[in-house]
């Protein structure tokens, strides 16, 4: 009966596979603002836990204690919204100035080229059919057809217009919606992990049980270490990029230490992507300078790779390069800069699940904790009494 209903269904999927589609369409997008909330609940809760650790551990007082959930939670939510506009009013003012001075410096040229435009008779750049076919247009019935286009693009203009609008609007919901979400699970984690525990041994075997625990936990700690790793990463490179073009003397120093950190939590494609921008955006100021910049974020590439990544990230996540690299790969073929940022975690999850299956019938276990050193038994040093 399973096989002939899961064949039956597979059947009724392949046939009216257009119809499928558009029900899990409209399924993924009912469901987007839960998977939002999760995503920003599981982000949250990194921070949230470390507040948690140090807010106030081993206070006897009900009201303290009570407290410490909403407390490290808003603190937690603080502190993302307040690196998210540290960076904006970083970028955002900074790249304003960088287009304006190069708009200022396209009027400049264009006021160098209208004087050679007006030689164009006198230097015969231009033939005399052509210059008499411009002379006999007629100008009138021009200007009447292009404002006859413009009119009747009114209506497409505001039917883009619309669906801007609903678009914005839609978003800004998910984003309400999402929030809301990811504040009830952050309050009730633990019973809702609990919740989760019962239904799954209520439903599954005990094996079951213990391998989805199993997995969830790997992924779990993978996904953890993969953030808080590539967080530091980020910092200390955009750190250090920002000190190295202060005392270079390079324009946009903490513009681009800032876009370089934020870009530097995408892997492998990120330091490319913060680089192009950096130099073009030096580029409207000085070209040799941004040669120089280009040559010490070279150096600073390779010195964040050899040194600082294995030490923060590498060491924590045991993925080889070559691994990270196709993770990468198809990641952003797959869901572009999102799908890059989750498909490394994954694969370092996917990647010990695989070790730790090779190496279970191992003699030594691939993870073995270390076992503690038995302590030493101190000699007493009093003597032994005679007997009387």
């Amino acid at each position: 009966m399973r096989v002939g209903v899961s064949a039956f269904l597979l059947y009724l999927c392949i046939q009216y596979w257009q119809n499928v589609a558009g029900l899990l369409g409209a399924i993924v997008g009912a469901v987007t603002p839960l998977i939002v909330g999760c995503v920003i609940a599981y982000l949250v809760n990194i921070l949230m836990s470390m507040y948690e650790r140090h807010y106030f551990p081993r206070t006897k007082k009900k009201w303290l204690a009570g407290s410490r959930r909403p407390v490290c939670m808003l603190a937690a939510m603080f502190t993302l919204v307040a690196v998210i506009a540290l960076v904006i009013g970083l970028v955002v003012p900074e790249f304003i100035s960088c287009v304006k001075l190069l708009f200022a410096q396209l009027q400049s040229a264009v006021q160098y080229l209208l004087p050679l435009l007006d030689q164009w008779d006198t230097m015969n750049l231009v033939s005399d059919d052509v210059l008499a076919q411009l002379r006999n247009l007629d100008w009138k019935s021009l200007i009447e057809r292009i404002a006859d286009v413009l009119t009747s693009g009114i209506g497409g203009a505001f039917d883009i217009v619309v669906s801007t609008v609903s678009a914005v609007v839609s978003s800004v919901v998910t984003a309400f919606l999402s929030i809301i979400f990811a504040i009830y699970l952050l309050m009730g984690k633990e019973t809702l992990g609990g919740q989760c525990n019962r239904v799954l041994q209520r439903y599954a075997p005990q094996k079951v049980c213990d391998k989805v625990r199993y997995v969830l936990n790997i992924v779990n700690d993978c996904f953890r270490r993969y953030f808080i790793g590539q967080c530091t990463e980020a910092v200390i490179l955009g750190l250090l990029c920002t000190i190295g073009m202060l005392i270079l003397r390079l324009p946009y120093a903490t513009m681009i230490g800032a876009f370089i950190a934020v870009t530097a939590l995408i892997p492998v494609a990120g330091a490319y992507i913060g680089g192009a921008v950096g130099a073009f955006m030096i580029f409207t100021v000085s070209p040799i300078k941004a040669v120089v910049f280009l040559v010490f974020l070279v150096v600073l590439q390779q010195f964040e790779g050899n040194v600082i990544y294995p030490r923060v990230v590498g060491s924590s996540m045991g993925l080889p390069a070559i691994w990270v690299l196709a993770a990468v790969t198809v990641g952003g073929g797959i869901g572009g800069i999102g799908g890059m940022i989750v498909a490394v975690p994954l694969a370092a999850s996917l990647y010990r699940l695989l070790r730790n299956d090779l190496h279970k019938n191992d003699p030594i276990p691939a993870e073995q904790p270390e076992e503690p050193k038995p302590k030493p038994v101190k000699k007493s040093k009093k003597k032994a009494r005679s007997p009387k």
